[in-house]
């Protein structure tokens, strides 16, 4: 499955808490969110070793980034 048009990577990380937490704090603000490479787990033995890129709709990063600032994960977004 490829990258849904119109979104973008806020975060790239291998913690699936981090990973949780976001699409958590995305959906309880109705933001389209995705977590890409998830299939590459299967391929690495499911060792977490390969980041995932948290994606999120392009029209909202700005909401999105602000969210996740105020939720502690400033330290996980890329410019």
């Amino acid at each position: 499955m490829g990258l849904q048009k119109g979104m973008l990577e806020i975060i790239r990380t291998n913690d699936v808490v981090i990973l949780s937490l976001a699409e958590s704090l995305m959906r309880d603000a109705g933001i389209h969110c995705m977590v890409a490479d998830q299939s590459m787990s299967v391929l690495e033995g499911s060792l977490g070793l390969l980041p995932r890129r948290f994606m999120v709709e392009e029209e909202r990063v700005d909401e999105a980034r602000r969210i996740l600032r105020d939720a502690g994960l400033e330290a996980e977004l890329r410019s």
